[in-house]
């Protein structure tokens, strides 16, 4: 990967770890952070036998400060939330999707301002996708110490390694920031990079939605309308109930047997526990709740129902490479990866159906990046 060095050094480990001990110190640190400067932002959770993560550690940073925060005194802090939630106020975080999902259903806050700096970091010609310690030793030539990575952010005390990790996970966002900011700028894609962290942030909240998590079975498009309506239910039941439970989706049923319960539609306790690979426990606690959900749905109208999209016929494609051939001369052309610029599920998305003008994933910065070649993508989704 070839990035030229930045003009910024990164600010130096701290000698002493500081730490934040109460909710009212934490209002006051936060009062400090003016309009428009940046606030440093990540956590440490624990995801290993729960629907939702627990959360471990907060990690803030402004400018050269750096504190780590318990989950306890940051939770009971109103500055904090409402730093949080205030658009005026950028926060930086990098592949920020679980940090969002963390504060939703831990705070009730959606945050607002968020900056996920992998998503500038793409933009700026490091590499889709990349990964916070890679970029950190390309940017300024220090390898991270990974081992804390997977250790028990739940235990107290935390060990100075953990503690030194979680420091070393914000110390580098605010000069990483700038360095995406002198890149972009030349190219006139800052406010481009700022729309694309709001919009993934907001898309990552619709995301949650159990009435359309279904539509993420993407092994369910063979089902009948009506089969995937009876999917739909099935899905729906089980995002609440593991949420009721507090307990990873496999826990009560995978994907797979879903599937094969929309397909077989069982009527009685007996068909259903002959579907092949759902644990007999299931069917105890869970048997009459689901023959229940699919007798209701079977029964249902479903004119609102979207179905799951299907793979590319042969012949789209033919007309799915022009797409793509077409789309990746701009993408080289203006430094931006194919992957963020038109990810393959959004092109196939356009390829069955879809219209250019109206989706709204392809308006704002991305119309403006593909307007030289609209009437081009256009003709082939016509052909």
């Amino acid at each position: 990967m070839a990035v030229d060095s930045p003009a910024v050094a990164a600010p130096p480990a701290p000698a002493v770890i500081s730490w934040i001990e109460s909710p009212e110190a934490l209002d006051r640190w936060l009062g400090s952070v003016s309009t428009g400067q940046p606030l440093a932002l990540d956590t440490e959770f624990e995801r290993v036998s729960t629907f939702y993560p627990i959360p471990g550690l907060v990690q803030l940073g402004i400018g050269e400060e750096f504190r780590l925060v318990e989950p306890a005194v940051a939770e009971v802090s109103a500055e904090f939330r409402r730093v949080l939630a205030s658009p005026d106020l950028p926060k930086l975080l990098y592949a920020m999707s679980e940090d969002l999902e963390l504060f939703r259903h831990w705070l009730g806050v959606d945050p607002r301002g968020v900056v996920d700096l992998q998503i500038g970091a793409a933009m700026a010609g490091a590499g889709f996708s990349l990964g916070y310690a890679r970029l950190v030793e390309t940017l300024f030539g220090e390898t991270l110490d990974k081992s804390a990575t997977r250790s028990d952010w739940l235990a107290r005390p935390l060990s100075e390694v953990q503690q030194r990790y979680a420091l070393d996970d914000i110390r580098f966002l605010e000069p990483m920031n700038r360095w995406v900011l002198s890149n972009l700028e030349p190219r006139g894609l800052v406010e481009a990079f700022h729309e694309e962290s709001a919009r993934y942030a907001s898309e990552l909240s619709q995301q949650e939605d159990p009435e359309r998590h279904y539509l993420k079975l993407r092994g369910g498009w063979t089902l009948s309308p009506g089969q995937q309506n009876v999917l739909r239910s099935l899905v729906r039941w089980r995002e609440l109930e593991c949420q009721r439970r507090d307990m990873p989706r496999n826990r009560v049923l995978a994907d797979a047997l879903l599937i094969l319960i929309a397909e077989r539609l069982p009527s009685s306790l007996r068909e259903l526990d002959n579907i092949q690979g759902i644990p007999g426990g299931a069917v105890r606690r869970y048997g009459e709740t689901l023959l229940n959900l699919v007798r209701d749905a079977r029964a249902a109208d479903n004119p609102d129902l979207d179905l799951i999209a299907p793979p590319l016929s042969r012949d789209d494609q033919g007309r799915f490479k022009k797409l793509k051939r077409v789309i990746r001369n701009v993408s080289e052309q203006t430094d931006i990866p194919m992957e963020l610029l038109a990810p393959r599920k959004r092109l196939e998305k356009l390829m069955q159906g879809g219209d250019l003008a109206r989706d709204e994933f392809f308006r704002g910065w991305r119309s403006d990046v593909l307007a030289p070649i609209q009437t081009e993508i256009e003709d082939i989704l016509k052909q």
